[in-house]
């Protein structure tokens, strides 16, 4: 449910603005897209902007939660990425309260250079296990994060969700019109 990626996108401080939002197949994977597109080139990224990222990714799938009592397969692609993100805040990027200023990844080797070893890792079990628990908690955390947020707005949600039905596609500055229409509702009441 893209919409509700958006809406975690435009909600969240920090997040890359949504551009486009639409409910249109475009490949073989993609039932549709949200497309967030940075204001400025960066190279670096704080943990703050990592956990937001994590975070409008899973607003499709708790959108879909919040909406219809159950999840699908949609977002497939959006929790792998996901998890790859808070994978790096574990394990390259130190991002760890838990697990500390850690570099616990391996370099990445050509296929090619790939013999069939067997390498082991450069830490304990009880490490990886960490490791597993705190990329868990990460995006637990920030799934519950994206509901709550879907939640406290739910008639945006839903208001988003009848123009993206009726129109298939919504751009980002009509998502903002909407969205400011409907706070100046909500405060009005």
């Amino acid at each position: 449910m893209n919409r509700g990626f958006a809406r975690i996108g435009t909600d969240i401080k920090l997040s890359d603005p949504v551009q486009k939002i639409s409910i249109i197949p475009r490949r073989i994977a993609a039932l549709g897209y949200t497309m967030q597109v940075p204001t400025e080139n960066r190279f670096l990224m704080k943990r703050t902007e990592l956990l937001n990222k994590i975070a409008s990714l899973l607003g499709g799938r708790a959108a879909e939660e919040i909406i219809f009592g159950d999840i699908s397969t949609g977002a497939h692609n959006d929790l792998s990425r996901a998890t790859e993100i808070a994978k790096s805040m574990v394990k390259e990027y130190g991002m760890s309260n838990r697990l500390g200023q850690v570099y616990y990844s391996r370099e990445k080797r050509q296929r090619f250079l790939d013999l069939g070893i067997q390498e082991t890792a450069d830490y304990s079990n009880a490490t990886a296990e960490a490791i597993d628990e705190e990329i868990r908690a990460i995006v637990s955390g920030e799934y519950a994060r994206a509901v709550e947020i879907l939640k406290s707005k739910r008639s945006i949600l839903e208001k988003g969700t009848e123009l993206l039905l009726e129109k298939e596609k919504i751009e980002g500055s009509e998502l903002r019109d909407l969205l400011s229409r409907q706070s100046a509702v909500g405060s009005r009441q």
